[in-house]
């Protein structure tokens, strides 16, 4: 895990008054509660599946639970606000129910999804768009003063695909999670954490440069989520499937970790514990 000598990175994160130690890498579990979503597996619909797929997480040593009503994945279909309220909302409700001591994160770019999600139990706002396609969403995290997850992307996951282009990667990156950043902060958002956006508006080439550099975004001064559970620059270059694509994840995942990520963001939660737990013994 890397050492930061000449800058200090927040190490926690303020989850209703409790302290999630973050010096440590955690885990969050994906728990996809769409039709559509890329990794077939992941998906789960009724209560039945929510339930077992949280529990077989908590189980295996998840730290957090992130719940998306809407998928992300390229060329994603559109739904709208109601129809990812009538998936997400009692999903969250279920999980607060069954498992009070879980901490939650929902994956929304909506602010009046993400405010209703936290008033009935949710601990974490994931946006993977910034800010930009809800511009009430920085004002409602700092008012609900929950910990805020700020990716990188590009347009839209119906766009993004056709916009990787960059003068400067790391450059542009820096810049628009120091922009974020101070908007957030004049925002009353005190927790936030960094996500590069892997497979969002990046290539395979650009991802694995991200991947490479990702401890020189720690001088910004927030810990980072990496998520690159199973996605395509893990499948693609090795010219297999989603679903054949755990030991490519735990290669990523082990790098990640190596080059100073807080947070893995995975759908296989015991194989990323074995990462965290492994890395830790050469401390």
């Amino acid at each position: 895990m890397a050492k930061d000598t000449f800058f200090q990175i927040k190490t926690f994160l303020n989850i209703g008054g409790k302290i999630l130690d973050l010096s440590t890498p955690k885990v969050m579990g994906i728990l996809n509660i769409t039709p559509d979503s890329f990794f077939e597996s992941s998906r789960v619909q009724t209560e039945k599946d929510i339930l077992a797929q949280a529990e077989n997480m908590l189980s295996e040593g998840a730290d957090i639970l992130d719940l998306g009503a809407y998928s992300s994945r390229p060329g994603a279909t559109d739904i709208s606000v109601a129809d990812e309220k009538e998936r997400l909302l009692p999903a969250v409700k279920l999980v607060v129910k069954h498992f009070p001591n879980a901490i939650i994160s929902v994956d929304t770019f909506r602010a009046s999804i993400a405010k209703e999600a936290v008033e009935n139990g949710a601990h974490i706002i994931n946006d993977i768009s910034g800010g930009n396609l809800d511009t009430e969403m920085f004002n409602t995290v700092g008012k609900l003063g929950v910990p805020y997850i700020l990716m990188h992307m590009k347009g839209t996951p119906q766009t993004m695909t056709d916009l990787t282009h960059y003068d400067d990667l790391m450059g542009e990156l820096n810049l628009y999670f120091s922009q974020k950043i101070a908007l957030l902060k004049q925002a009353g958002v005190k927790d936030i954490v960094l996500d590069l956006g892997f497979g969002f508006a990046k290539n395979g080439a650009q991802n694995f440069t991200l991947l490479k550099h990702l401890a020189d975004f720690r001088t910004l001064g927030f810990p980072i989520l990496a998520g690159l559970s199973r996605k395509g620059m893990i499948y693609k270059t090795l010219g297999i499937s989603a679903e054949e694509a755990l030991n490519g994840t735990t290669v990523l995942n082990t790098m990640a970790v190596l080059n100073g990520a807080s947070i893995l963001r995975v759908h296989d939660v015991k194989e990323a514990k074995e990462v965290i737990k492994l890395i830790g013994m050469m401390n």
